[in-house]
Order: C-alpha cells, then sequence, then structure tokens
C-alpha cells in the first residue's frame, strides 16, 4: 500500500493524506482547507493532487475546516463515496460546509466589487452552497469505540480525541495478500484539563502513526489560569471605555470562552457590560454541542446541576442578523464581541477588526492559533499596520495571547499520549499538521524519549508501507 501526503506536510492546516490499498481502493484521511497567505491558499486549494473521482472513502477526524473544509469541493470534482464521521462531527458538518460556502460566496462578492471598481480580474469561491448540500448525503455516522469496515480488508475504529466535539482518533487495521498492517492517525488531539470535553483517550497499538505536531516545542499555561487572565482583561478594556475583540473558531474555542464567561458572571466577577457572540456558525454549533451532553466531562456534568445552561447567561446575547453585527461597530461602550473566524481569514471578524484596531482603547484576545501568514498571525506578531479587505489599518489596539484555550495537546501532552501506545510494535512516525520549527522541536523531542525512524514528509510525498 502507499501513503501520499497531500496537506498539513510541512505546515499546520490542510489536513489531506492518501491510502491507496493494492486492490485500487483509495482511502483519504480527512480533506481539510489550507490556511494561509491568500495565494498561496488558491493555489493549494485549487488542486487535490489526485483525481476526486477515484477516491472511494473519507475517514474524517473532526469537524474543523482545515480537515473537512474541501469535503465540498472533493465533490464538486466527483467523489460519489462514504465519508465517515462521528455523529457530531456529521451535525457539525452539516453546519460548517454550509458556513464555509456562505463565507466564500460573500468575500468573493465583497472582494469583485472593489475589483471591479479598480479593473482588476474577478475572482470565483472554491464552492458553492450546492456543492456543501451535494456531499452531506455521503456521510455515514459512526460511534467511538464502533468497528467498521469501509473497504474490503479494512476495519477502523474511532477513539474520543478529546479536541473538539466529535474529534476522533482512529486505527486502520489493514489485511492485504495475508498480511496485516495497522495504520494510526491522531487527527488533532485535544490539550487535556480543557473545560466542556473529556481528555482524549487513548488510541489502539499501531505499525505505523501519522501524528500531529502542532505544538512542538511548547507548554501551555495550566488551563485554570485561564479564567482568571479572562477577567482581568475584560475588566482592564471596560474600565478604559473600550471593547474585547476575540476572534475565536466557532466551534470549541467560541463555547469554552462563553462557559468560562458564564462562570465568571455566576462569581460576580465581571463587569456589567454586554457580551455578543456574533457568528451564525457559532450560534448553530453551540446548539449542536448542547444536543450531545454525551461528549461532556464530568465537571461541566457537576456544572449543570446548579446552572442548567452553562453557555448562557443574562448579559450573554447570540447574533445572527447582520444588521445587528452591524450595529455592534456604531456602539462606542464597552463590550465583549467574539466573532469567527479564529485565525481572522474570513466572516465577520474581520469586520470588527477594521472597525476597532486603530482605536488604543480596545483589546484583540487570541485565544488559540493562527497559522503563519494569515491575519491573526500578524496581529499576534504585532504589526504596526495589517492589511484587512485590501486596505491597510494601523494596529493601535492592544494585543492579549492565550494559549491556555488551545484545542491542541502541547509537546508534553503529545508525548504523553503516544507514550500509552506500544513503542516496540510502532515501526515508523509520521510527523504532520506543524509549522517547520515546531516539526523539528517535535521530532527532537520523540529522540530524546527513545523513538526511532521518525519521518516529516513533504507535500506530495509518498511512501510505502
Amino acid at each position: 500500500m502507499k501513503l501520499s501526503f497531500w496537506g498539513a506536510a510541512g505546515t499546520v492546516t490542510g489536513s489531506k493524506h492518501l491510502l491507496e490499498l493494492d486492490n485500487g481502493k483509495r482511502l483519504l484521511l480527512d480533506c481539510g482547507l489550507f490556511q494561509g497567505r491568500r495565494a498561496e491558499s488558491r493555489e493549494r486549494n485549487s488542486a487535490f493532487g489526485f483525481d476526486a473521482a477515484l477516491v472511494d472513502v473519507v475517514l474524517l477526524s473532526h469537524a474543523h475546516i482545515d480537515h473537512a473544509g474541501l469535503l465540498p469541493k472533493l465533490w464538486k470534482e466527483g467523489f460519489r463515496g462514504r465519508i465517515y464521521a462521528t455523529h457530531a462531527t456529521y451535525d457539525l458538518c452539516s453546519l460548517m460546509l454550509r458556513d464555509s460556502a456562505y463565507i466564500q460566496e460573500k468575500d468573493v462578492a465583497y472582494v469583485n466589487k472593489r475589483h471591479r471598481k479598480r479593473g482588476e480580474p474577478l475572482v470565483e469561491p472554491l464552492y458553492s452552497m450546492e456543492h456543501a448540500d451535494g456531499v452531506m448525503p455521503h456521510f455515514v455516522g459512526v460511534s467511538y469505540g464502533q468497528t467498521f469496515r469501509p473497504a474490503e480488508g479494512v476495519e477502523v475504529i474511532y477513539r474520543d480525541a478529546g479536541h473538539i466535539l466529535g474529534s476522533a482518533s482512529m486505527v486502520l487495521t489493514i489485511t492485504e495478500n495475508g498480511k496485516t498492517t495497522k495504520l494510526g492517525f491522531t487527527g488533532d488531539i485535544g490539550n487535556p484539563g480543557r473545560p466542556i470535553l473529556r481528555d482524549p483517550a487513548p488510541m489502539d497499538d499501531c505499525d505505523y502513526l501519522i501524528t500531529e505536531s502542532t505544538y512542538g516545542g511548547k507548554v501551555h499555561a495550566p488551563p485554570s489560569e485561564s479564567k482568571d487572565r479572562l477577567a482581568e482583561i475584560v475588566k482592564r478594556t471596560s474600565a478604559r471605555g473600550g471593547k474585547v475583540i476575540i476572534p475565536s473558531f466557532a466551534v470549541g474555542r467560541t463555547q469554552e470562552v462563553v462557559y468560562a464567561l458564564d462562570q465568571l458572571w455566576n462569581e460576580e466577577r465581571l463587569p456589567p457590560i454586554p457580551v455578543y457572540v456574533d457568528s451564525p456558525l457559532a450560534v448553530n454549533a453551540t446548539g449542536v454541542y448542547l444536543a450531545h451532553p454525551e461528549c461532556f466531562d464530568e465537571e461541566l456534568h457537576r456544572y449543570m446541576e446548579t446552572d442548567d445552561d452553562p453557555l448562557g447567561f443574562e448579559r450573554l446575547s447570540y447574533i445572527r442578523d447582520v444588521r445587528r453585527s452591524k450595529q455592534l461597530n456604531e456602539q462606542r461602550v464597552p463590550m465583549v464581541i467574539i466573532s469567527a473566524s479564529g485565525m481572522c481569514e474570513a466572516g465577520r471578524i474581520l469586520h470588527h477588526l477594521k472597525n476597532n484596531i486603530e482605536q488604543s482603547r480596545n483589546t484583540v484576545l487570541i485565544v488559540g492559533y493562527c497559522a503563519e501568514h494569515t491575519l491573526g498571525k500578524k496581529i499576534v506578531d504585532r504589526l504596526p499596520q495589517v492589511r484587512i479587505f485590501g486596505d491597510y489599518y494601523k494596529l493601535r489596539a492592544d494585543v492579549e495571547v492565550m494559549n491556555s484555550y488551545s484545542a491542541h495537546a502541547d509537546e508534553p501532552g503529545l508525548l504523553d499520549f503516544l507514550g500509552k501506545l506500544d513503542r516496540d510494535r510502532l515501526r515508523r512516525l509520521f510527523l504532520v499538521h506543524g509549522s517547520p520549527e515546531r516539526l523539528d522541536l517535535f521530532k527532537t523531542a520523540l529522540r530524546r524519549e527513545g523513538y526511532q525512524n521518525i519521518h516529516v514528509p513533504q507535500h506530495g510525498e509518498s511512501v510505502d508501507l
């Protein structure tokens, strides 16, 4: 069999790994959207590197757009196979893929309006709502711990990855020519001790492993510190009459921040200012979260004994309507605005940043990973000016970064997760989903722990297993 790396190889986003079996079957592990420089993103997302129509099966680790966001394009280009995902991932994808198509269509319309005025070539979205709707009937929902057979000679089992609702690691048991091989894929591994979701469950042992490396060489601040710092930032910004703008992934990160604010409100540690979740997707995703209490950890179940709505409180408003969203930028009073996307690459957050980053009384609070060359990373790096919708804005707002909210395990967390596998059986590790620096640091850490035969694949590289 042959394994080819067509995404998240040497970079963080766009997870896509193609497994070609000797019997001709093709299984794609994830089908994610690459996020980064606009020109590079357009180039990488425009071509898969393989024929979409020849893919038989997609095994989806979770619903984040950098892992699932090119599924509509896969369908657009001829894929008609099955997509296996957990039930919660299916529910989230039914929202997120349509939202991705909608945002692309709206952003392209906005950009083309400017291009027409300047006489520049028009652009098209990668896919439309039609394609997002077209791919959904191909999903097959599976449960954690349930063995399923997506293709002849292949058995797969998903385990809870603790990353976002429904996220999974997976092990494929492949029998070919009388020989059995086990291939593992971590997907994205959650940060233990985070609120709402359970900690990552151990994977089954395997012969080969594809593992994420997002935070190689990094150690997160303890999750217990997040709530106190969040309260301090909101109080300080409110006292100077400013807004706290929080770019946040609509799925996972938004719910965690809202849960922390709910706790702070109940503890009377927040100033009496309004809090807005301004993202139709986040509003819908929060409903999906509340519909899957089987994924909650024990802490949240105990909290709900005294607060039956852990994602809602008196000062919190969820916004769908674009008119209300625009009104937030017209108001000059302290508030908290949580809006997608987390890397500041699309959606309503761009308008909130455009209208608020030039005022020093405001704070931009980054609560998650931002890939290289994204607007979010430029804000993290505190560049003196940033480009939004083609125009430059001076970054005068305060910038705060809180990686303790990360949904990814740090290096000690990753090493602990991998340490539960049978090391004697593990023949080779493939490091993906990390920047070059993080990949190198994680590779060094693994060697220090005694792991052998570690490989960092390049984009488009193929290996025989």
